[in-house]
């Protein structure tokens, strides 16, 4: 017993943040595509979505109910409703469950990690929170506000950091707009759309 609670003591310790209007259920299968064997070295937590879904998912008929989505926001998004209250619980969540060592995000969990890595960095959140020393982003973008973009993309963030791009991702442009905002990201691009792809031959580093 006290073996294997060592064992997990060394582990690094990932908060992963699901897309909009899914659950950390979903996420955790999205990624389960990938080698077990990725995973061995961390302690994975997948939370749900602080509101639930206020309209139709993606998945439905896909993968079970409930859903759950982080914040709103409107079709151009450059207005959002509950950010602030979502920042405020994962940041109660990280200092809760954590410390952890770093982010994994799809979509607008994506987008959120990030926005989290930047606020930290500018000494805005998480002040009593080891630095979240890495974060994978699969399909994330940045937010367009002034008031975000101007604290949370101001310095190049130093975080380690993996981005996923899909050729035929909707969010293919974001994306790449999202890597720049950290010091020499790491950009695998795959073939396929908006979802995480297999890790296999065909990706392009």
């Amino acid at each position: 017993m006290e073996v294997a609670q060592e064992e997990k003591k060394k582990k690094m310790k990932i908060l992963c943040l699901h897309g909009f209007r899914t659950s950390g259920s979903f996420l955790k299968k999205q990624i389960s595509k990938w080698d077990p064997s990725i995973f061995a070295h961390f302690d994975m937590d997948f939370p749900d979505g602080l509101f639930p879904a206020g309209g139709k998912s993606d998945i439905e008929g896909i993968f079970p109910p409930p859903y759950f989505e982080w914040f709103q926001f409107e079709k151009d998004f450059t207005e959002y409703t509950n950010l602030e209250e979502c920042v405020k619980y994962l940041c109660e969540y990280i200092m809760s469950k954590g410390p952890f060592d770093g982010l994994l995000g799809f979509s607008q969990g994506a987008t959120l990690s990030a926005l989290l890595l930047g606020y930290q960095a500018q000494g805005k959140v998480l002040k009593d929170h080891p630095p979240l020393k890495f974060f994978i982003s699969i399909s994330g973008s940045k937010f367009r506000t002034p008031d975000i973009c101007d604290v949370a993309y101001k310095d190049p963030i130093k975080a380690k950091s993996v981005h996923f791009i899909g050729d035929k991702d909707w969010l293919k442009l974001p994306s790449q707009d999202l890597a720049t905002a950290f010091d020499n990201p790491l950009i695998i691009r795959h073939p396929q759309g908006h979802t995480v792809p297999r890790l296999d031959a065909r990706l392009d580093c």
